[in-house]
């Protein structure tokens, strides 16, 4: 809530700025905004390279039959997510935004007292590739001291998350807000923000509800039953912003739906790092929001916008526990994918940030669906 706070507080220091105070003063800001924007755009392929590397050697070993489970559950639960998301916003949103235009477009009055260019070391790509082939050789092959090198690599990306780039986005996000007002821009853009975010939290509750209740009938259990036990997981998560602190509440909420004890440990652990329905719907409908408000930018088809949702499944893994870590993991997609520019990127910082704990306890309800179908097929394999 702080930092949800103080987001809000640094859009109405930038408006303010760039409507009553010198030109000189908004180059300061928007000096802030282009040199955290090159820290960003430097971390996002070490942020994929360490976590994505670090969750994969660290996948549990034994069980392989749980593990498949887990993992296939997880990943069509997001894939689908995100697609019914596509679907619903693409049919929805451009009707209710209307004729309303964002530009992320720099005025000719504001320019940086430093231009200082910060090129990442390696491509989205090349660190995802790298990620999986790391990542997979220390699993198979038990490679300790590089899993080592890995893990504390991870830790030291989340610490600069943590300690430097998430305090520092209410500036970035300042920054932004002020060219945006000096533009002429900023007033359409902010009234597209509720409404962006309503529409994230519907889909939320509507793929939670398509969850429980499809999974009461089809496990002939009672819904309400169901989503009432996981009831304590989704405000704890509302709380926490982490699917990782939420774990021993989601465990205590699975295993009151009937799931048995040795299932439960297993899943809903693993699943705090690789289940990440909520935030892609969240991702999704706000790249969705972007795109429409963005003459420069086309909406994608729902074939060519399936690339990047089964991507984004994948980059979020073990995404950090900074509060923003899915979407920080999921800018270099945007950038390379949808084709973001330094303005989308930021009003997406911004829209995910400010909903961030509802996406969470979506991730972590729907932990509690997952566990139960592992459940229920460990049963038959048994």
């Amino acid at each position: 809530m702080k930092l949800i706070l103080k987001l809000i507080a640094g859009i109405l220091a930038g408006i303010i700025v760039g409507l009553y105070l010198p030109t000189s003063l908004v180059d300061v800001l928007y000096t802030a905004k282009e040199m955290i924007g090159q820290l960003i755009t430097f971390t996002i392929p070490l942020i994929i390279l360490f976590f994505i590397a670090s969750g994969i050697a660290g996948l549990p070993k034994g069980s392989a039959h749980l593990l498949g489970k887990t993992v296939g559950f997880s990943y069509g639960s997001t894939i689908l997510a995100g697609t019914l998301a596509f679907l619903l916003v693409n049919l929805v949103l451009g009707f209710l935004t209307g004729n309303t235009v964002f530009e992320a477009q720099i005025s000719n009055e504001v320019s940086s007292y430093i231009n200082l260019e910060i090129p990442p070391l390696m491509s989205v790509m090349t660190a995802l590739v790298t990620a999986f082939v790391f990542g997979i050789c220390m699993s198979q092959l038990q490679l300790s001291s590089l899993k080592k090198v890995s893990d504390e690599g991870r830790d030291a990306i989340d610490a600069l998350l943590s300690k430097v780039i998430i305090p520092a986005l209410p500036f970035y996000i300042a920054g932004v807000f002020a060219e945006m007002t000096v533009a002429g821009t900023v007033v359409d853009t902010l009234q597209t923000f509720g409404l962006v975010l309503v529409a994230a939290l519907i889909m939320h509750w509507l793929w939670l509800s398509v969850l429980y209740i499809g999974t009461g009938i089809l496990l002939k259990r009672n819904p309400i039953e169901l989503i009432k036990n996981m009831l304590p997981a989704y405000f704890t998560a509302l709380g926490t912003m982490s699917s990782a602190a939420t774990i021993p509440v989601s465990l205590r909420s699975s295993k009151a739906n009937k799931v048995k004890d040795d299932v439960a440990n297993f899943t809903v652990p693993l699943c705090a790092t690789i289940h990440l329905s909520g935030s892609t719907i969240t991702i999704v409908t706000c790249a969705m929001a972007v795109m429409f408000l963005s003459p420069d930018m086309q909406v994608p088809s729902l074939f060519n916008m399936l690339p990047f949702i089964m991507m984004l499944g994948v980059v979020m893994i073990a995404a950090p526990g900074a509060p923003g870590g899915a979407v920080m993991s999921a800018l270099g997609l945007l950038t390379s994918m949808l084709g973001f520019n330094e303005g989308a990127v930021a009003l997406m910082i911004a829209l995910y940030l400010a909903q961030d704990s509802f996406g969470t306890a979506c991730n972590v309800t729907g932990d509690g669906i997952i566990s139960l179908w592992v459940d229920r097929f460990s049963k038959k394999a048994s």
